[in-house]
């Protein structure tokens, strides 16, 4: 299946991957252990020497596995850990690769959530340094003798942020750090962390993979690009065989075993299901979005529209280099920032909702509701305004989201 096109491999891989009884999905285990007739293979499944197999759903299921290897698929990775949710995903690759004394060089506008998360890492010893990504030369001059991993996301949230992630990349592969790309917002149908050298990739499977907003969901996935072999933090048991497995383990044992940040296999089954339409979503949803950005660009009481294919928005050469649409997230300010509320409140198809990439459109105050717990200083650092709106766009026909703004923005 290789030579066929992304959609094609996805909505083929169950069957193809061998589902049972001529099934073209795989289906749901639901099973916890995993039993052998053979002690000797439980052992070589518990060791890792095994190819392939489960033992104790905490670390999988058939289930899972097939979800994971769709994700691998879709990334053009080496390998796979769905976890269940895309904050498991990104702690776990934080709490499992890094030690106190690490540093980390990280965006500044990463999604709140992630911020949230850096503070502990400080709490626990792990230094942390965000600086504007956007310019490699920040990146570079943030470096220390005891840099471990960068972090950036494909396209930031809620700013539409873009790095320079082909600089960042390079910079990663000339020091021997470990990239960590968030591909979320972007999903691997419009953007491959592998083609600027990242060596895990997150995703949360929440939102574009899913699509849905029904199933919670995290995956991260290792590129192949980075040598483990040289990577100081792999622990002892696990640097046995072939080298380039020894990230996945780890984070497999560590953040699965010993954390409990288990997918289940009805959620996967879900979010797998999900992932067969992802690119329809994202052309559909892109296109929805820039034709939006565009109106909300043009109205008097708009100050400013984030959307990466807008000719204005600063990294839009990044953005037309390497992805092939902007996605569904799409930012803008209102010139009043006290119509910022009423105007959510006009609003009648978008829905008064956190979370994104769901089918419907969804929209949320920036400063007032995700950011808050932030505080006034870290929103002003990452170009949060108060009269900031975000919108996750959804699948209703352009010109109905349209009508409904021009009938928001009317008394605005």
């Amino acid at each position: 299946m290789t030579n066929h096109q992304f959609t094609t491999q996805i909505v083929h891989a169950d069957r193809l991957g061998g589902a049972e009884h001529g099934a073209i999905h795989k289906p749901i285990h639901t099973s916890v252990q995993y039993g052998y007739e053979k002690v000797e293979d439980l052992i070589a499944v518990f060791q890792g020497t095994a190819k392939g197999g489960f033992n104790y759903a905490r670390q999988g299921t058939p289930t899972t596995a097939a979800l994971e290897a769709k994700i691998t698929q879709m990334e053009g990775g080496q390998g796979t850990i769905a976890f269940a949710t895309g904050m498991a995903g990104i702690c776990a690759v934080f709490l499992t690769l890094l030690k106190a004394g690490d540093h980390v060089v990280a965006s500044q506008f990463v999604f709140g959530n992630t911020n949230s998360v850096f503070g502990t890492l400080a709490d626990l010893g792990i230094e942390v340094t965000m600086v504007d990504v956007t310019d490699a030369a920040n990146v570079a001059a943030a470096l220390r003798p005891h840099t471990r991993m960068v972090f950036v996301e494909t396209i930031a949230n809620p700013g539409t942020q873009i790095p320079d992630l082909e600089g960042i990349g390079a910079l990663c592969q000339q020091h021997g750090l470990l990239y960590v790309v968030d591909n979320t917002v972007a999903s691997p149908y419009l953007f491959r962390a592998s083609s600027v050298g990242a060596g895990l990739v997150v995703n949360s499977l929440t939102k574009s993979i899913g699509g849905q907003g029904a199933a919670l969901g995290g995956a991260v996935t290792d590129t192949g690009l980075f040598d483990w072999s040289g990577y100081p933090n792999i622990f002892a048991p696990y640097r046995k065989g072939d080298g380039k497995g020894w990230g996945l383990q780890q984070l497999r044992k560590k953040g699965l075993r010993d954390m409990g940040g288990t997918l289940s296999s009805h959620a996967a089954q879900q979010l797998a299901l999900g992932a067969e339409t992802l690119t329809l979503r994202m052309e559909r949803t892109s296109a929805t979005a820039l034709a939006l950005a565009r109106y909300l660009e043009a109205h008097p009481a708009i100050s400013r529209v984030l959307y990466p294919m807008l000719e204005s928005h600063p990294q839009h050469a990044f953005a037309r280099k390497h992805l092939k649409a902007g996605s569904w997230l799409l930012s803008f300010e209102l010139r009043d920032a006290a119509q910022c509320l009423p105007v959510c409140n006009r609003l009648q198809l978008p829905i008064k909702a956190t979370g994104l990439a769901d089918s419907r459109t969804l929209i949320i105050p920036v400063a007032h509701t995700i950011f808050w717990e932030a505080g006034p200083d870290v929103r002003a650092a990452m170009g949060i305004a108060d009269g900031m709106i975000r919108l996750s766009v959804g699948l209703e026909e352009v010109e109905d989201l349209l009508a409904d703004f021009e009938q928001a923005l009317a008394g605005a």
